[in-house]
């Protein structure tokens, strides 16, 4: 399966304003964009083995871990990799699914919960 930037850009999209009012209103300072593949660094960076794949990632300063002097900085970045998730997805249904548990994934760093935290929640 392949979708065209603008489509996978739409599930993106759809998956955004499918979020909860309660979690939409703490993402002022958040970027979420795609990259069709992760780089080298972004791999090392989620402490990923050679031959997995990297569906999402966080970058940035959780906001459980912001304090006073926390401010003038760039925000944070979510990149949803479009190549692994089209991958792994055998209809365009499924993708749909799949980015949203993605970016909600990610959003979960964003407001400080750990993986190992997801997994003990069974959202991982």
């Amino acid at each position: 399966m392949h979708l065209t930037e603008e489509e996978f850009a739409a599930l993106v999209a759809e998956a955004l304003d499918s979020l909860p009012e309660d979690i939409a209103r703490h993402l002022d300072n958040v970027d979420v964009v795609v990259q069709w593949w992760p780089r080298a660094d972004q791999m090392a960076r989620a402490h990923l083995p050679p031959g997995h794949l990297l569906l999402g990632l966080y970058e940035g300063v959780p906001l459980t871990r912001r304090g006073h002097g926390y401010g003038l900085v760039p925000p944070d970045k979510i990149t949803l990799f479009q190549g692994p998730l089209e991958q792994i997805s055998r209809s365009r249904e499924e993708l749909r699914r799949r980015v949203r548990h993605t970016l909600i994934h990610e959003l979960a760093h964003h407001f400080g919960i750990s993986d190992e935290r997801l997994r003990e929640l069974g959202v991982y």
